[in-house]
């Protein structure tokens, strides 16, 4: 079932690189939220998770991802599902942190803090996407984790595709050596500041602070601390030609800034769903872009700071309250694939 959109999109013509038109999630048959991750991530709500039967919060986090499949396919993204039956991943929800994939045919794979995350990156998903699509390389960082180096992937990162930029704010979970071997490699140019709510706690990942779309970005400006870095920032998202929405720290907190920007696929279907979701749904407008974020983000937004995203690309509000509990959102959910299919 998806959820109800706001009108008033304009539909524009994708730009793949930067917006997705097919997305990979993980469905999880055994969540919880997890105490390891608690320990920096001040989004996560333990005691919320806890106050629910287990079985019925694994229940409603299940039915949470197939509810964005719906509303990506709904908004023509070609999605591709795997399902997680284990019960020694409680984060397995969000992918996006142990691989990203560009559309220079690179996979990447990254190393992660928590111990218990590390076995979320699985070799059958990795041979599933060099099946389906053009893979012409993948470059794994994960050795990391000996050394105590951690880069998660696109939730530390923020990625820019036209000023080839990676966004990255300071914290446990982002290694600035490895950060700068990953954006050489890749052709991008690091952009790192420190970010922290107004108890001086650091924010655990860019993407709850950040998102950068085709023609507008979403950032909490005021949670850079720093004047200098906050106007580095404004200043860089804007000679993408970007407009910025800024948003409060509340809002930050309702996982507004957790979200992403897709682009309807313009050509046949990629990837079918593995593991049972439904199979990809007519587009509302061939190349039109959305915005994809939760139902208690759009809440917080206020109309005219939907007014100013919806001249560029739709807003889709989905659901997913129970996987939110676990400190992140509907972007954290969404590994974007960049790269070809195969035909």
């Amino acid at each position: 079932m998806t959820a109800p959109a706001l009108a008033g999109a304009r539909t524009s013509p994708p730009l793949p690189v930067q917006s997705p038109s097919r997305a990979l999630l993980v469905r999880p048959h055994h969540f919880t939220a997890n105490p390891e991750t608690a320990l920096d991530n001040a989004f996560q709500h333990l005691g919320a998770a806890r106050a629910v039967d287990p079985a019925l919060l694994a229940r409603r986090a299940y039915d949470e991802v197939g509810r964005l499949a719906d509303a990506l396919e709904a908004a023509g993204v070609a999605v591709t599902m795997f399902d997680d039956p284990g019960t020694a991943t409680p984060d397995s929800v969000f992918p996006n942190n142990w691989l990203s994939t560009h559309a220079d045919g690179t996979l990447a794979l990254f190393p992660m803090y928590a111990p218990s995350r590390r076995a979320e990156r699985r070799a059958d998903i990795v041979a599933a996407l060099r099946t389906r699509f053009h893979v012409r390389r993948v470059v794994d960082y994960s050795d990391g984790e000996a050394d105590a180096r951690y880069l998660e992937g696109t939730g530390a990162m923020v990625l820019d595709d036209v000023t080839r930029t990676a966004f990255a704010c300071r914290s446990r979970r982002l290694d600035e050596t490895l950060l700068a071997e990953v954006c050489a490699d890749l052709g991008l140019e690091p952009l790192v500041f420190d970010a922290a709510d107004a108890a001086g706690v650091p924010v655990y990942h860019t993407n709850v602070l950040m998102s950068v779309g085709t023609e507008v970005a979403l950032l909490g400006a005021s949670m850079i601390r720093d004047p200098a870095r906050r106007a580095a920032v404004r200043k860089r998202l804007r000679a993408g030609g970007r407009e910025v929405v800024e948003l409060d720290e509340g809002q930050v907190r309702a996982f507004a800034g957790n979200c992403l920007e897709v682009a309807a696929d313009a050509g046949p279907s990629a990837a079918g769903p593995a593991g049972g979701a439904a199979g990809a749904a007519a587009s509302d407008a061939v190349g039109e872009r959305s915005l994809m974020m939760s139902a208690t983000a759009a809440a917080a937004l206020t109309p005219e700071q939907v007014r100013r995203i919806e001249r560029s690309c739709r807003v889709r509000a989905v659901e997913v309250p129970t996987i939110e509990t676990a400190g992140g959102s509907v972007r954290c959910m969404i590994a974007g694939i960049h790269l070809a299919p195969r035909v």
